[in-house]
């Protein structure tokens, strides 16, 4: 039968299958926890459904669902634009040179010896304290997408993470204290930094520019933020322009950790 000629595998089918697969699991990755994945899901299931009927010779139906596979493309690029961006933007990454980086982004592969190089638990200690003194703050940690674009626009330092440089930067007399800090491992490698300001208007109207900013950013690359309100003394985590929700700092700590693996 013919339509049981597609058994036949090759050493050629074996690695299209998995080329595929990685696609389709960063595809998933970049859409996860937003609104897009349930139309990345839809797609899914369409595409399943139109080549189940090119397989069983079904010509009206796969026609049809076929040329609306096509003609939604041009709807599809626009609906994924700031998904595609991210995309481009992980595979065009000048970061990838290192093992490290490069590991990462095969998380799913992961190998037991693979360490994180930021020191997490400065980090997160810091923002307790300047939360308690209502101090404000935006600390941008960089995973694999190059923020040099970003960095460029502040003050470039290189300096190693400690809870005590942290809470000085952002002490409402420093000069440094203004803007965004940017952290590749364990460095601050910017400080003052300006970001791009996120237009969404779901962000409820309590939070201000930093959190803003911090949306912005995480929309376009995918750098991981931390913020510590000004008003509130709250911190606030985002990952992929959403808020990520936490019980307590010990779970903050885990959850960043995990996204830097």
């Amino acid at each position: 039968m013919d339509f049981l000629n597609f058994l036949d595998f090759s050493v050629t089918d074996i690695i299209d299958i998995f080329l595929v697969a990685i696609l389709m699991y960063y595809v998933y990755q970049l859409v996860r926890g937003t609104v897009a994945i349930n139309i990345f899901i839809g797609i899914v299931i369409v595409w399943a459904f139109w080549k189940l009927t090119e397989v069983l010779d079904m010509k009206m139906i796969s026609s049809m669902v076929g040329g609306f596979m096509q003609v939604g493309l041009i709807a599809l690029i626009i609906v994924f634009q700031q998904e595609i961006r991210k995309f481009l933007l992980m595979v065009g990454s000048t970061n990838l040179a290192s093992k490290r980086n490069f590991l990462k982004h095969f998380k799913f592969l992961k190998e037991d010896g693979l360490t994180i190089g930021t020191n997490v638990d400065a980090i997160v200690a810091a923002c307790e304290k300047m939360g308690s003194t209502k101090t404000g703050a935006l600390i941008i940690i960089a995973r694999n997408n190059s923020l040099d674009f970003v960095k460029s626009t502040g003050d470039k330092m290189s300096i190693e993470i400690t809870q005590p440089i942290l809470e000085s930067i952002f002490y409402k007399n420093s000069p440094l204290h203004d803007g965004a800090v940017v952290i590749e491992d364990n460095y601050i490698v910017a400080t003052r930094v300006i970001l791009p300001v996120s237009n969404e208007r779901s962000i409820p109207l309590r939070f201000g520019l930093r959190h803003r900013a911090a949306v912005g950013i995480t929309e376009k690359t995918d750098s991981l933020a931390i913020i510590v309100s000004e008003e509130t003394g709250l911190i606030s985590y985002i990952k992929n322009g959403e808020f990520v929700l936490f019980k307590d700092l010990e779970e903050l700590s885990s959850l960043i950790k995990s996204d830097l693996l």
